[in-house]
């Protein structure tokens, strides 16, 4: 009994060790950011799925980080806005939703998944590419939904929300920014495959069509088969189809390839950035060394008890 209760005791201190290791990065600070109004480039946009409960509608409003409701333009996305979009099934179901926030020229696009648990099919390098497709630029985006669903109508939200701001896109390149996220999520399904693979395939394709500048529909094929040949994928004749199919009409849309392929690399560093700054975070590393040094010393303490 009395080495049970040792345990027990043991089980409480490391249950205190974990969370004075964790807490010290993750804790808030209990003050609240006071919302301001960017009075030249606007209020953040948020569109939400028009099939969410008022339930649900309340807690997408606290993932994406919502306040003061007069600090924000909110629109519901409905199915019958994916027929008008993107040709979609004007009887979809929409769960997932967007808020936007429009930057300064320069800054670049910035996608946030915020229930990735939830958003199981797309990733943020494919709405990127996607975005940066139909003509998306300078923005924080953040998706989230309450339920799992694949992510793919929060593109209409965000095409929405341009729309009824006054800055209209070109339909034909929302069409082809929705085929290619069709493309992408396809091809992430397939056997040696996955999201992000599928994410550098786009990506390398685009900036390569961008260095390259091709101008036949062969040109852009050529492009395709080395991209493939250099990741080291493998595709069915249908599939490489699809791919060359894809960025032709890309081709055809005259999108401008260099702007995009900025983008991206200002995409890919942002997540570089982030990744070292987590990895310098000399705060963060001082916890984990502390939490398992006490960890370590704990579990000795307690060998040592059972021995007296």
């Amino acid at each position: 009994m009395k080495n049970y209760m040792k345990l027990i005791g043991l089980v409480l201190m490391m249950t205190t060790l974990i969370m004075s290791a964790v807490l010290p990065v993750y804790a808030d600070s209990g003050e609240k950011e006071t919302e301001s109004i960017n009075e030249k480039l606007g209020v953040p946009i948020i569109v939400y799925g028009d099939t969410l409960t008022d339930a649900q509608k309340t807690e997408t409003r606290e993932l994406l980080n919502v306040g003061d409701p007069d600090t924000v333009e909110e629109y519901s996305v409905t199915g019958e806005d994916i027929a008008n979009y993107i040709n979609g099934d004007p009887n979809s179901r929409m769960f997932s939703s967007a808020k936007i926030v429009r930057e300064e020229e320069g800054e670049g696009l910035t996608i946030n998944i915020v229930t990735p648990d939830n958003i199981t099919e797309v990733t943020n390098e494919m709405y990127a590419n996607a975005l940066l497709t139909a003509g998306v630029e300078n923005a924080t985006v953040d998706v989230a939904s309450p339920v799992a669903v694949s992510g793919h109508s929060a593109l209409t939200g965000i095409y929405k929300a341009y729309d009824v701001e006054g800055e209209e896109l070109d339909k034909a390149r929302m069409e082809l920014a929705n085929e290619e996220l069709g493309v992408a999520t396809d091809l992430a399904e397939k056997e040696g495959l996955n999201q992000e693979k599928v994410s550098e395939l786009i990506t390398d394709i685009k900036q390569t069509i961008a260095e390259q500048n091709p101008a036949t529909k062969e040109e852009v094929e050529q492009i395709v088969k080395e991209q493939l040949d250099k990741l080291e994928i493998s595709l069915s004749e249908e599939d490489m189809q699809r791919l060359t199919d894809l960025f032709e009409k890309m081709r055809n849309l005259n999108i401008d390839f260099d702007k995009v392929k900025n983008q991206l690399s200002d995409i890919a560093s942002k997540v570089s950035g982030k990744i070292e700054e987590l990895v310098n975070d000399e705060g963060f590393w001082n916890s984990v060394e502390n939490f398992f040094s006490n960890l370590v010393n704990a579990i000795s303490d307690f060998v040592s008890s059972l021995l007296k």
